[in-house]
């Protein structure tokens, strides 16, 4: 039987899905030297770049205020990483890696290729750049996604108040 496009979209959907929380899933579980993946990410990110603004390292990898606030806790907590002021601006809260932290990602510097390695294998260089492509995309699509679909059951709301004022008038 030949699938319709409806039943391809909503396998693509499907799948799409389940390959998000598996990935969260098995993203958790990976904790090195009590470091949660997320803040093993921050501190190669801070070696790579620099200090980095709390709010800034939240939007990049998608986390709540709560959520990078827990992660830099622990990674004070380890003494990887240091909170600090924004000379100019009191309010800005910068994040800057300590010399353990510096030691640690040395130590575990092979986990990030091992990483992408393990999560891309099997894949020729033609199909990371499809998949790369259609991430690309995806993630355009998923641009103003809540505005338009919250726009759409808004309309579908307004036919229900509408259909009721019809049947309400009809049954005079």
């Amino acid at each position: 039987m030949e699938k319709t496009e409806l039943d391809l979209l909503e396998e693509a959907d499907w799948l799409f899905r389940k390959m998000v929380r598996k990935f969260v899933k098995e993203r958790d579980k990976i904790i090195i030297e009590g470091v949660m993946l997320p803040g093993f990410l921050i501190l190669k990110k801070i070696i790579q770049e620099g200090e980095q603004r709390l709010t800034d390292l939240a939007d990049e990898l998608d986390l709540t205020s709560g959520a990078i606030t827990a992660i830099c806790d622990k990674l004070e907590d380890r003494g990887f990483a240091v909170r600090k002021r924004h000379n100019e601006d009191r309010r800005i809260v910068l994040l800057e890696i300590t010399d353990s932290g510096r030691e640690f990602i040395e130590r575990n510097n092979d986990i990030g290729l091992n990483l992408i390695s393990v999560l891309f294998s099997g894949f020729s260089l033609e199909e990371i750049q499809l998949q790369i492509d259609v991430y690309r995309h995806l993630i355009n699509n998923l641009e103003g996604l809540a505005g338009e679909i919250l726009s759409l059951a808004k309309e579908n709301e307004n036919k229900k108040d509408s259909t009721i004022q019809k049947s309400h008038f009809l049954t005079y």
